[in-house]
């Protein structure tokens, strides 16, 4: 008996050792993070003294069965304290302030950096060398089973048929331990956490790694990762043969040729629904841009498929052809819209080859035409088509005058897909075009590493109003994201509509759509959606029977020197300003309770002083083109405005 308590001794002293905590926490001290090493690797976060997330595993399991994370032994460890402010480019601000500690462990064949900031966490293995990683540990435990808006990719069967998706879905708003086990999850995912505090969870940096989905088959309050294994074989297929489709996967997920920092696993963290919105610390966890991208204009896209090319009053029959694009292109024009879109039609069908062009369009015309009223055409392309030649199809549209890329079906997000839009990307730049990823995962920081990157899809935007029932709820959906998807990135949402409804009469109609909400409504979202390369999608017919509102539209800036989320509460509305120069927008969204919304003023005013104001009209309730624009007068530095059900708002000063 006396040997063996001596023995065991031995081992918990040998346990006490080789277990470690590290600690980290935030410049402001509010976040304190502590890093686990042992028999497992684990990391755990609280705020202001409440646990957000409890200890959690996190490790890389290599192909050989070699566990990163397991038994774990750090030689060194190196700590930093990093205070800047940023330069941005087309974003929701001209300057970003980064204030962060940083905690760098290292072991033999690879680093853990882990980083604490005022507003989240973020932590990411770093290898040394060429590795093939079977698979990834990241795991989420949660105390006290807290609600979580949840994105579940549509239901398609097994998780291997859930990899193939178009990342657009709407919320469940349900406890974390009713998950659906059957389901995957993309992300941001928010996470309603005890004592007010939320937590967003996305991933950022993603260059050359597959995307992270999260899933909970237990049960319980735990969030586990997973990742699309590495495609074996691939078959082109899919909508009008322009999708990559995997037949076969690999037993990895991951396969490195040398070693390069993973992507962060983010923990987006603040006291209120308002911060999210707020939100940039996916864009400063990013890889900064190198080299001269000037060039790179954002601005607004008329847009013909929403509308389905239908405009009326003309001489000529509508549709994909020369005479149409002309239009287009003399309503941007008079407008002052800096582009116009070729989507879905102007290549020949289910040839995947962009050289192939249909008769009816004379592209160098268009181009040179467009050129001439001081407007840039943007092509649509479907993924196959682009990936074949991006080189060559690049190159040869450039020199047209084409100025960049709506690139669309891509629909994965394995390894050599992700790595897909880094290529695209830098292919565009070299030829000083920009790309528009629809079809896409989203946002991860790539509009910072290459700012020719302007927007992503990954939303489930106002085209779903073309075929989705009254039973479809928009107008939550849209006070939803701002806290939500829009936490990652911007995204190629397309508002606009003019046709607007409410409840009782909107229906879907794929020649004549319209939106949910009203159409004050449709003016806030230029405000409250981040996207530098923004859609105007409804007909150019339909404009200019709403000039007002046209003019309006026409005029609202799609980047910014400053955002200041000013109010919000997760699917009931968002409040919301902007200054671009010396001129502030302000604007609010609700979901179809009506309410009178407080606008206090981020910037100091004298009473008397007056702005422009779009607001809900007073029949707005009964039929959603109702509204008024008028000059108001503000007392005490604030405004309040009465937003009808599914309404919205724009103050301009």
């Amino acid at each position: 008996m006396k040997k063996l308590l001596i023995c065991l001794a031995a081992l918990l002293a040998a346990v006490s050792i080789h277990a470690k905590d590290y600690k980290l926490a935030s410049p402001d001290g509010a976040i304190t993070i502590v890093v686990q090493s042992g028999a497992n690797l684990t990391w755990s976060v609280s705020r202001e003294g409440t646990v957000v997330l409890e200890p959690s595993p996190m490790a890389i399991t290599l192909a050989d069965g070699t566990v990163w994370g397991k038994d774990v032994k750090f030689r060194k460890t190196t700590r930093k304290s990093v205070s800047q402010t940023l330069e941005a480019q087309n974003f929701k601000r001209s300057k970003v302030q980064d204030d962060y500690n940083q905690l760098t462990l290292s072991a033999k064949d690879f680093d853990l950096v882990v980083r604490a900031c005022n507003d989240g966490t973020a932590y990411r293995f770093v290898t040394k060398k060429g590795v093939t990683i079977a698979n990834e540990t990241a795991e989420f435990n949660f105390p006290d089973n807290p609600t979580a808006w949840i994105p579940y990719e549509r239901d398609r069967g097994s998780f291997e048929n859930q990899f193939f998706n178009s990342f657009e879905n709407t919320y469940v708003h349900i406890p974390v331990s009713d998950w659906d086990a059957s389901r995957l999850a993309f992300l941001p995912i928010t996470v309603e956490a005890a004592g007010g505090v939320r937590v967003s969870i996305t991933e950022a940096d993603l260059l050359n790694y597959p995307g992270m989905y999260l899933s909970n088959t237990n049960g319980g309050s735990s969030l586990k990762a997973m990742f699309a294994p590495y495609p074996k074989d691939i078959v082109q297929g899919g909508h009008n043969m322009l999708q990559g489709i995997v037949t076969t996967r690999q037993p990895y997920i991951y396969k490195g040729e040398t070693g390069e920092a993973l992507p962060w696993r983010v923990l987006v963290i603040t006291d209120s629904d308002r911060k999210l919105a707020d939100n940039d610390l996916v864009w400063r966890l990013a890889k900064p841009s190198e080299g001269d991208f000037s060039w790179v204009k954002p601005g607004k896209v008329a847009w013909d498929w929403w509308n389905d090319w239908n405009i009326k009053g003309v001489d000529f029959k509508s549709g994909i052809n020369n005479d149409t694009y002309k239009y287009y292109i003399d309503f941007a024009a008079a407008h002052s819209i800096e582009y116009v879109i070729l989507d879905e039609g102007w290549a020949v069908n289910l040839q995947a080859d962009l050289m192939q062009v249909v008769p009816e369009i004379d592209l160098p015309m268009l181009s040179k035409y467009a050129i001439s009223k001081g407007v840039r055409l943007v092509l649509w392309a479907g993924y196959w088509a682009f990936n074949r030649d991006m080189e060559g199809v690049c190159k040869h549209y450039s020199e047209m005058g084409i100025a960049g890329w709506k690139i669309d079906f891509m629909n994965r997000d394995d390894q050599p897909m992700v790595a897909f839009y880094e290529q695209a990307a830098r292919t565009a730049a070299k030829y000083h075009q920009f790309v528009d990823f629809h079809g896409a995962f989203k946002p991860a920081g790539l509009t910072r590493t290459w700012p020719n990157v302007l927007n992503f899809e990954g939303v489930n935007g106002l085209e779903q109003l073309k075929w989705m029932g009254p039973e479809y709820d928009q107008v939550t959906y849209d006070v939803t994201i701002p806290f939500t998807r829009l936490v990652a990135g911007p995204c190629d949402y397309t508002q606009g509509a003019m046709r607007n409804a409410i409840k009782v009469n909107y229906y879907p109609c794929d020649n004549e759509p319209m939106s949910q909400g009203t159409r004050c409504r449709q003016l806030a979202e230029y405000v409250v959606f981040d996207a530098p390369f923004t859609m105007l999608c409804d007909s150019p017919t339909n404009y200019e029977a709403e000039e007002e509102c046209t003019r309006f539209i026409a005029s609202i800036p799609t980047v910014w020197d400053e955002t200041i989320a000013l109010d919000g509460k997760i699917g009931e509305y968002i409040v919301m300003a902007r200054r671009n120069g010396s001129k502030w927008y302000l604007a609010a969204m609700n979901n179809w309770n009506e309410r009178d919304i407080t606008f206090n003023l981020p910037f100091e005013t004298t009473d008397g002083a007056s702005a422009t104001l779009f607001r809900d009209g007073v029949n707005a309730h009964r039929n959603g083109q109702d509204y008024r624009k008028e000059s108001i007068g503000v007392k005490d530095n604030k405004v309040t405005v009465h937003l009808a059900p599914g309404g919205g708002c724009v103050l301009v000063f």
